[in-house]
């Protein structure tokens, strides 16, 4: 029988997001001794500040900028792996694991020998984006990924099972959908923690705006 947990929200605070409660359903990763379940996908201070998940994972298609210290939860950091590669990618995991980052995520383009030697100046889980079941699975592992993050829109779950029907043993994140039936499936699948996509900030002030000018509030 599932346990009753009380719960406060509060007035004020009762914008805040909270994620759907089937991910508790995966076992999570326990990553510096912090089991993480549900994470995050944003660079939005705002959204990061104001949403219960365990982790953030801030992977974008420009120059990283330091989030970390506006989280108050591990930050998952994008380094590259499309338009930032080499070296590059390198310096930006070094600066990360610095700055207090608890992973590093490379794109799916990153060449093998790069993880190789971002695994060998860092001590946080590297974690490689998977899109696709023809991805190189058994070579990132041997380059030293650390933790697979599936990210293969209506194709997710699929990946998943495709990597967990080679790999018992291998930690994955992957991207929930839109509904609970989407992230149960993936996790079903074989996914250790779940990504989330948050609405925008615009898309959650719209709401208000429309009572706003309704006279609702």
């Amino acid at each position: 029988m599932r346990k009753y947990v009380p719960s406060y929200s509060g007035t004020l605070r009762s914008h805040g997001l909270t994620l759907p409660h089937c991910i508790s359903e995966c076992s999570g990763i326990r990553i510096f001794g912090k089991r993480i379940k549900s994470i995050a996908f944003s660079t939005d201070a705002a959204i990061i500040k104001n949403i219960n998940a365990d982790a953030i994972i801030a992977v974008y298609p420009f120059t990283p900028q330091p989030i970390i210290n506006v989280a108050d939860v591990p930050v998952f950091v994008g380094v590259g792996g499309g338009y930032t590669n080499g070296s590059r990618s390198v310096r930006l995991a070094m600066q990360a694991e610095h700055q207090g980052a608890y992973g590093v995520v490379v794109n799916a383009p990153m060449p093998n020998e790069v993880i190789a030697e971002i695994k060998s100046v860092v001590d946080i889980p590297v974690i490689a984006t998977v899109v696709s079941d023809r991805s190189d699975i058994k070579g990132r592992i041997e380059a030293g990924t650390d933790i697979f993050n599936v990210s293969g829109a209506a194709e997710t779950a699929s990946i998943v099972r495709h990597i967990r029907e080679q790999y018992p043993h291998a930690a994955i994140i992957a991207t929930g959908g839109p509904t609970e039936e989407s992230i149960l499936e993936t996790i079903r699948a074989g996914a250790n923690a779940i990504t989330i996509t948050p609405p925008t900030t615009g898309e959650l002030f719209a709401g208000i705006m429309h009572d706003y000018r309704e006279k609702k509030l």
